[in-house]
């Protein structure tokens, strides 16, 4: 059984598969998946329903995907968010319905997991001009003379 992925791209993708922003597809096998009850507002239903989404991420296992570059960037990149196995945390219990949770979980892990990969441009070194750095004296000069300017005249013996 195939759906409309959730991220809206169109394609087919099984419900239990994430596809992620540069088109890759994590299979089934890297995730686990496991629903709780949740707490806040809801009366009778949120002591009955399991309604809480906890999604784990096996970085390992989706190693074949990601490759090993992008497997090294996540692990450094969502260090915080890992638990003791390596595995990607996402815990979601902020709507009443397991569903919706569960669409949440799989669209924060496609965010955290673009955001990690982003590369930072490298920062290109530069100097000051010659013209900056004479402003720049003028400046200085011009602020020593005016607080010269308000000292006493000293008596020069």
């Amino acid at each position: 059984m195939t759906a409309s992925s959730p991220n809206g791209r169109g394609s087919h993708v099984s419900r239990s598969e994430i596809r992620l922003r540069d088109g890759r597809v994590l299979p089934a096998d890297c995730f686990h998946l496991s629903f709780s009850r949740s707490g806040g507002p809801g009366g009778q239903h949120v002591n009955k329903t399991e309604s809480k989404v906890d999604l784990r991420l096996d970085i390992e296992v989706a190693r074949p995907v990601l490759g090993e570059a992008d497997t090294a960037r996540i692990r450094a990149r969502l260090a915080a968010k890992l638990d003791a196995e390596g595995r990607v945390c996402v815990v979601v219990s902020e709507h009443r319905s397991q569903y919706q949770n569960l669409a949440a979980a799989r669209e924060r892990l496609v965010e955290w997991i673009a955001s990690a990969l982003v590369r930072q441009k490298r920062r290109i070194k530069t100097r000051p001009t010659r013209g900056s750095k004479r402003r720049r004296l003028d400046k200085k000069r011009q602020r020593g003379d005016l607080k010269k300017g308000r000292q006493k005249p000293r008596r020069d013996d």
